[in-house]
């Protein structure tokens, strides 16, 4: 799918992939979560920057949104991130969003501050040259030396634990800032 350029961010998902996975779930997403994903879409769609806060429950479906929110910028022709504050947290994005991925058949990566020489240099050759389409890591992901081909879609989980200059630092990443999704756990309410 071609990408308008000019002061657009318009980024037009095909649905095909979103669609693989959907079929492939063990159980339905709930009406929340399919509108939420649809808000999300026609937003990503629209030729401003998509800025949003997904808030639910841990366990409310909250990564199955945001994945499919980073597929919308891989069925566009462009890449998706997924910044954890830590490292087990990336690492358990990885985990849960693999066989998604797997279904929709994108290639999914990680980058940690623990990977270092050759492996680092293949990841970073590999995300520039836009083989990988959808990448899971902690602020390592925006270092100086890491370079997107064409990055559309940011995920920020636990939004509240980064600095505003390191969420600033990932959405100059893009050639044109990409959209932003924030995800944050509800607040428990005090009594």
């Amino acid at each position: 799918a071609s990408m308008r350029r000019g002061k657009g961010l318009a980024t037009h998902g095909t649905g095909a992939l979103q669609g693989r996975v959907l079929k492939s779930l063990p159980y339905r997403p709930t009406d929340a979560q399919m509108r939420s994903i649809g808000e999300i879409a026609d937003d990503m769609a629209s030729d401003r920057r998509m800025s949003r806060l997904l808030q639910g429950d841990v366990g409310s479906g909250k990564t199955l949104v945001a994945f499919m929110a980073l597929l919308v910028a891989v069925e566009a022709g462009g890449q998706g991130v997924m910044m954890a504050p830590t490292e087990i947290l990336a690492r358990q994005h990885l985990e849960s969003l693999r066989p998604l991925a797997e279904e929709a058949g994108v290639v999914l990566e990680i980058l940690t501050g623990r990977d270092r020489g050759a492996e680092r240099s293949a990841k970073l050759a590999a995300l520039a040259a836009g083989d990988i389409q959808i990448l899971v890591g902690t602020h390592a992901i925006f270092q100086d030396t890491v370079t997107y081909k064409n990055l559309a879609m940011v995920v920020i989980d636990e939004q509240h634990r980064f600095g505003v200059g390191q969420r600033l630092m990932l959405t100059q990443k893009g050639k044109r800032t990409p959209h932003c999704l924030a995800m944050t756990a509800t607040p428990i309410p005090r009594t």
